[in-house]
C-alpha cells in the first residue's frame, strides 16, 4: 500500500488505513521518540498519542508539501518533545507571562530559525543527515556512530566541523 493509498483511506475514515499506518510507521514513531523519552511506558503513549493525531489530523496532511514519512517523524517530534516538557516540574519563579517572548524577540527568533533552517540545507547530505539526527532527533553520539558506520571520534569531529561552518554560515564564529 503506497503513503497515497494510505491517507486516502485515513481521510475516508477507513481504519485500514490507521493499521497500515502503524504496521509500516510504528517502529519509525518509536526510533523518533527513544532519545528523547527514554521509559518505554513514555515511548508507547507518545506512539498513540502520535497515532491518534495522524487519524484526527490526517486532513491537514499534504503530499504535496512532504512525504507521510516526513508529516509523521514532525508529529513524533513535537509529541515527544512535549511529553518531555510536560513530565518537567514547572519553573516556581517563571510564570508564563515571564517566558514568553515579545513580538520582537518572535520575529528575530524566526528570521534566525530561517537562517539556520537555509543553512542547515547547504549542507552537503551527509553532514545534513548528521545535523538531523544529533540536534533534531536528539539521538546520542555512540547511536549515530553505531548507525552510521563511523567511529565516536569522527563523528564528534565533523558535528564539530559542521557547526562551525553553520556559525561562519550565519555571520559569526559559534563553536555550539
Amino acid at each position: 500500500m503506497t503513503d497515497s493509498e494510505i491517507a486516502r483511506l485515513m481521510k475516508a475514515g477507513d481504519e485500514r488505513g490507521a493499521e497500515e499506518l502503524l504496521r509500516r510507521f510504528g517502529a519509525l514513531i518509536r526510533y523518533v521518540a527513544a532519545p528523547i523519552l527514554p521509559d518505554e511506558r513514555d515511548r508507547e503513549d507518545c506512539l498513540s498519542e502520535v497515532l491518534m493525531r495522524a487519524w484526527e489530523g490526517i486532513g491537514n496532511y499534504d503530499e504535496a508539501r512532504g512525504s507521510l514519512r516526513a508529516w509523521l517523524t514532525a508529529i513524533a517530534r513535537n509529541t515527544a518533545l512535549n511529553r518531555l516538557r510536560a513530565s518537567k516540574p514547572a519553573d516556581p519563579e517563571g510564570g508564563p507571562e515571564n517566558t514568553r517572548p515579545g513580538p520582537e524577540e518572535e520575529l528575530i527568533r524566526r528570521e534566525e530559525l530561517s537562517e539556520l533552517r537555509r543553512a542547515i540545507s547547504a549542507l552537503k547530505p551527509a553532514e545534513r543527515q548528521l545535523v538531523y539526527r544529533k540536534y533534531y532527533y536528539m539521538q546520542p553520539i555512540s547511536q549515530i556512530a553505531a548507525e552510521t558506520g563511523l567511529s565516536l571520534r569522527a563523528v564528534e569531529g565533523r558535528l564539530y566541523r559542521i557547526r562551525k561552518q553553520l556559525g561562519r554560515a550565519l555571520g559569526g564564529e559559534r563553536n555550539g
